[in-house]
């Protein structure tokens, strides 16, 4: 039997069971999100100094995905600077092998990490050699989703992305993020069409599962949930219709 029926069948009662709507984040998608033909392709930026959780969590909850619909799900690394092994916060070591093309990409995640940390590798490193906001500034075009989870969004922001529009970042960065233009709402995710982003380490979970229940349907998010065991929690802001 297919390993993807295998899963279905193991979860199908606790989705079964579980409530239609797992709070505010379980709220319908936007009005502008449609349904999509071909693979749902999704890249997780890397650098060095990039927190565990902050790329680990969407990655899973997109891969796993792939198990609860009949559209492909493509997950995979990606770095602006090309293929190499990067080391994140607390050592662990990941190799990419696959360099910058967002053209390939419906979802580009962008972790955070180190913001606390101006001198170590992470974002602060990042935006002042500036190859990865570049990049970033330059990757917007129609039909590619931006996000970015917790100090992520300070990417973003040197990107020039962030600038007059609803966002949020790691509780600690919100003041920086507010005096460089951004339109903070105290919420777990932003979900601001093309730019959706999350709030401190964690909320990468909330981002990938409302990513994905936009994009691939509640069922899918809601079987993700029963497979890992997990609730989305938090607040979803989505502009008012």
């Amino acid at each position: 039997m297919d390993r993807r029926h295998v899963l279905r069948a193991t979860t199908a009662l606790g989705v079964a069971g579980a409530v239609t709507g797992v709070g505010t984040a379980a709220r319908a998608a936007p009005e502008g999100s449609r349904a999509r033909s071909g693979p749902l392709r999704v890249q997780v930026v890397m650098f060095d100094g990039v927190e565990e959780l902050d790329f680990a969590a969407p990655f899973e909850v997109f891969a796993a995905a792939g198990f609860f619909t009949d559209r492909d799900v493509e997950v995979r690394y990606v770095s602006a600077t090309g293929p190499g092994t990067f080391r994140a916060a607390y050592g662990t070591e990941v190799r990419v092998e696959h360099g910058w093309s967002p053209r390939a990409a419906d979802v580009l995640v962008v972790p955070g990490g180190g913001y606390g940390r101006r001198d170590d590798p992470g974002v602060w490193a990042e935006i002042r050699r500036g190859v990865l906001p570049r990049a970033l500034s330059s990757a917007v075009r129609d039909g590619l989703t931006v996000a970015a989870v917790c100090t992520g969004t300070m990417l973003l922001s040197a990107a020039g992305l962030t600038k007059g529009r609803p966002c949020t970042t790691h509780h600690r960065a919100r003041a920086d993020l507010e005096r460089q233009g951004g339109v903070v709402k105290d919420a777990r995710v932003v979900d601001d069409g093309d730019l959706v982003t999350a709030g401190g380490i964690t909320s990468g979970l909330e981002l990938a599962l409302w990513l994905v229940r936009r994009e691939l349907g509640a069922d899918a998010a809601l079987g993700v949930e029963a497979m890992l065991e997990y609730e989305a929690r938090g607040t979803v802001w989505v502009p008012a219709t």
